[in-house]
């Protein structure tokens, strides 16, 4: 029954597989298997169901269930029960609930740092999450309490470079494995790389966005202890995407090339308000060549798949 419901979900049925998911999930619950690891995937993909119809509220009350579930069965001390929280975290964000969401993400990224190695992929994706929860919090300070948010705006800054630190050391390693064992490389490797270049890019973009957030306040008044190229970090996104395509790192994913692609706009758009031409050696022209030759590659990616 759960699979038949998959499966609906995947053809966008989502009426029909949320009716079989619910009850697929109480089967389970009359049998008493209400909290078994079964039924825990069942009620989180009954959130996604509600998140995709944009029923937030009802998603938002699924996970908190689980996350009840899973702290009485196996309480911090267990990754799966960080994912729980860190799942209701982001519906929380979504939900513009923000105080919530920041708490429960930065217990989610206390507890990564002691159930994983320092520079572990999770810990970057942790602190990308956070920065942009903090950035939210910036928007709704900026107006009033500027001293508030410019305090915000550092700390999204501490946790996107601390995040692109680890995406890159991530990458290095993947890319030495690479070389070393061709095909032999492990589908944990394979799949942590994967997820350190789009980890990377997200938190690459995120920074540039902050960086523009920062000159507008400058250009208010506000004194700022430092003011960056607001281009740079939209041109090292775009750089590494370039890097890591050369080396074929990223083969032909779509989520990748979508990051690369707000990269692409965001900077155009950047140059276009300045009405510069040329940043470090790449026109204004050539920005705009790629993000036509990026949409045309995300479209027939996705006719294909349709």
């Amino acid at each position: 029954m759960y699979h038949l419901g998959t499966v609906l979900f995947l053809q966008g049925r989502l009426n029909d597989s949320e009716v079989v998911i619910q009850d697929s999930i109480r089967v389970l619950e009359e049998n008493g298997q209400g909290e078994s690891m079964a039924c825990i995937r069942r009620l989180r993909y009954l959130a996604q169901i509600y998140i995709k119809s944009n029923r937030i509220s009802e998603a938002e009350n699924i996970e908190r269930k689980v996350l009840h579930i899973m702290e009485l069965s196996k309480g911090w001390n267990s990754l799966d029960t960080v994912v729980a929280a860190e799942g209701l975290g982001l519906t929380l964000q979504s939900s513009g609930s923000l105080k919530e969401a920041q708490e429960l993400l930065e217990r989610c990224l206390d507890a990564r740092k002691t159930l994983l190695p320092e520079d572990h992929i999770q810990i970057g994706a942790n602190m990308l999450h956070i920065a942009r929860v903090v950035m939210l919090n910036y928007n709704q300070l900026r107006g009033m309490h500027v001293s508030d948010a410019i305090a915000e705006l550092d700390k999204a800054k501490g946790l996107l470079n601390n995040a692109i630190r680890i995406t890159r050391k991530v990458i290095s390693k993947s890319k030495t494995q690479n070389k070393k064992q061709g095909y032999g490389v492990s589908g944990e490797t394979r799949r942590d790389g994967y997820a350190a270049v789009i980890i990377l890019l997200q938190s690459l973009n995120e920074l540039g966005l902050l960086e523009i957030n920062r000159q507008e306040l400058q250009e208010s008044g506000a004194k700022l202890s430092s003011t960056p190229e607001v281009k740079n970090a939209h041109f090292e996104c775009i750089s590494s995407y370039k890097e890591l395509a050369t080396e074929r790192l990223i083969g032909d994913s779509t989520q990748v090339k979508a990051e690369y692609l707000s990269c692409l706009k965001h900077l155009s758009s950047l140059l276009d308000a300045k009405g510069t031409t040329e940043y470090r050696g790449t026109t204004l022209q050539e920005l705009k060549d790629g993000i036509k030759r990026v949409e045309d590659d995300i479209s027939q990616s996705w006719r294909h798949k349709s």
